[in-house]
């Protein structure tokens, strides 16, 4: 049983981790993806000049609009997922609230002082453990609110990077 037990909360620690890695390597795409199309607009305007060609003006307008979208979509995605975040977190401060009145309704209702302190001893356990698994919660969905956010932009990065690449 101490085994099972112990998988869960490795589980539970890992979660932020992966979470965190992949933002990491997905920000790392879409910067490499955005250093090539950054060099490939850059060279684009200075071969242009003052007199850019129709295609030239409308990718060079394709940049603005681009920007604004992602910017507005990632805002917009984040702040549903704060939203959810929110609901998150008063769930588990509620259960958190429940689980800890029942363990000492327990810890009250003691016949011996050995059960007495068998049962505070239960109550500070799951107090830390319950507190340990809400901060792993929490790290892993702001971790996932950034990934969130991230998307847009990574995929027009990348997007941009392949279209660019063929011309």
């Amino acid at each position: 049983m101490k085994l099972k037990s112990y998988r869960v909360r490795n589980t539970v620690a890992a979660s932020p981790l992966s979470a965190w890695t992949d933002l990491l390597f997905k920000t790392g795409e879409m910067m490499h993806a955005s250093a090539e199309v950054i060099g490939h607009r850059t060279a684009r305007m200075a071969l242009a000049g003052p007199a850019p060609s129709q295609s030239d003006r409308h990718e060079f307008n394709l940049m603005s609009q681009e920007k604004m979208e992602a910017a507005a979509e990632s805002a917009h995605a984040m702040a549903i997922r704060m939203m959810s975040l929110h609901q998150e977190v008063a769930r588990l401060a509620i259960q958190h609230m429940l689980d800890g009145t029942a363990n000492l309704l327990s810890v009250a209702s003691s016949s011996t002082l050995h059960q007495s302190g068998h049962r505070q001893s239960k109550l500070a356990h799951d107090t830390m453990r319950n507190s340990a698994e809400a901060v792993s919660q929490l790290n892993t969905s702001l971790a996932h609110i950034a990934q969130t956010g991230l998307q847009p932009i990574h995929a027009r990065a990348t997007a941009n990077a392949k279209r660019l690449k063929k011309l």
